[in-house]
């Protein structure tokens, strides 16, 4: 069975949209998800399953979420080598100077088209950056995020499909954990 990293979108942020990590891994296994663990408090969660289609696995947990917690977030899966691809493609790689807690990838449900390329690239957003890459943005915030230039709402209305974030440090993490899952059977919940 292979490992899935899921990413839930807007949970607990900013007081909104609030699930326990261990409401989540029960939910998960009750889905008869297996070796299910949860990193930070953002919706990060890593698990087994022997389902093959995204669509299906994302409704079921949705609708557990709604059931429990009366949201349905956004949810997104990356596998370990759509992972690896991801940090392999960072735009700011070899750049010095970069720090991680400022950088972040932006998930993206699908790649946006030309015309939401060329919105996106030309927001006034300076000093702070934007790539695209695929399916997702590297924004690379010199100031922090605490406020930052890029508007999500701008963001949102140029690409109006589901969308989450993660800083550089948790990509990292997430793949890190999912490979120590692929291969461990012991997958400690957190």
């Amino acid at each position: 069975m292979p490992v899935l990293i899921c990413l839930l979108r807007g949970v607990n942020v900013g007081g909104h949209h609030k699930i326990k990590m261990d409401d989540l891994r029960s939910l998960c296994e009750g889905l008869k998800l297996t070796r299910v663990k949860t990193h930070l408090q953002s919706g990060n969660v890593l698990f087994h399953t022997s389902e093959r289609n995204p669509a299906v696995l994302a409704n079921k947990l949705q609708a557990c979420i709604d059931r429990k917690c009366g949201f349905r977030p956004g949810i997104l899966f990356h596998t370990i080598p759509e992972m690896r691809e991801v940090i392999a493609r960072n735009p700011f790689a070899k750049r010095k100077g970069i720090e991680p807690g400022k950088l972040a990838v932006v998930f993206l449900e699908q790649e946006p088209d030309a015309a939401a390329r060329q919105a996106l690239l030309e927001m006034d957003i300076a000093p702070e950056e934007l790539h695209i890459v695929g399916s997702h943005l590297y924004v690379y915030f010199p100031n922090g995020q605490g406020r930052p230039r890029l508007s999500w709402v701008e963001v949102s209305k140029i690409i109006p499909m589901v969308v989450t974030a993660r800083n550089w440090n948790t990509v990292t993490k997430l793949l890190e954990l999912a490979e120590q899952g692929s291969k461990s059977k012991n997958f400690t919940a957190k």
